[in-house]
């Protein structure tokens, strides 16, 4: 393993100066999307580490996400948020995952948060079919050659700034699948998420979410999108506050 094994992937937006790597606790190479106001790229080292940032006038996570991607060079890569901060050591937790699970592609971490939302590792597990939707992109990490030969990037119509608010980290996840990619999920902790920044894009299970999710699982299945629908919507009729068949519907109707 080299000193440039590891790089961090950062969604951000509206950057005004580079305090975002302290913030963040980066201590290894790393691309920062800035979606903001203006057009430019700046490249630099920041303890020992080379740090780029893209600053783009354009919005959307998955083409903020591409944009790094595309230009990602390291063995493995860390798709972030700018509202993290990560574990000291994170590059030698993620190197020694990855010794420690040869096989493995894309290594899906936990992230410590004071109101647990997302699903928590508990064990060691290889990740399928029937529970890959749990898991968001800011815990994600792949390997590179594995993800750039196989041709996956996310995609641009789903996720924060696009048509459809969110599901830009499921299609991509599908896509690992679809080319037979190993994914495992492993319950150790890389990164804290702070409260600073609200969702640019929840705004409760309305119309709008539910329509997306049908969208979502189109993309996902053109076979089995209707059951997908279906499932969710009995699944999470309390949290949806709605009939099964009610929030069915919307998800059928879509967009």
């Amino acid at each position: 393993m080299g000193d440039h094994s590891v790089q961090v992937l950062v969604a951000a937006m509206n950057q005004t100066d580079h305090s975002l790597l302290d913030r963040m606790n980066i201590q290894s190479d790393a691309i920062i999307g800035n979606q903001c106001d203006y057009n430019s790229v700046e490249k630099f080292e920041y303890d020992g580490h080379s740090i780029t940032y893209l600053n783009f006038a354009e919005r959307g996570v998955g083409l903020n996400r591409n944009n790094a991607l595309m230009r990602a060079t390291a063995d493995y890569c860390l798709f972030a948020d700018d509202d993290m901060i990560y574990v000291d050591g994170y590059v030698e937790i993620i190197e020694n995952m990855f010794v420690e699970t040869p096989d493995a592609d894309v290594i899906i971490f936990n992230l410590k948060e004071n109101n647990t939302s997302r699903f928590i590792v508990n064990k060691a597990h290889k990740v399928g079919r029937l529970n890959y939707l749990r898991y968001g992109t800011a815990r994600i990490v792949v390997k590179l050659n594995s993800i750039k030969k196989n041709g996956i990037y996310f995609n641009q119509c789903f996720g924060g700034g696009t048509e459809h608010c969110h599901g830009e980290d499921n299609i991509f996840l599908t896509q690992c699948l679809n080319a037979g990619l190993k994914v495992y999920a492993v319950p150790v902790v890389i990164a804290e998420l702070t409260d600073e920044r609200k969702s640019t894009w929840y705004n409760g299970y309305d119309e709008k979410y539910l329509k997306d999710q049908g969208e979502l699982y189109r993309a996902i299945s053109r076979k089995f999108w209707r059951f997908l629908c279906m499932q969710d919507a009995i699944r999470h009729s309390k949290e949806y506050k709605k009939s099964a068949i009610s929030s069915y519907k919307l998800m059928a109707r879509g967009k």
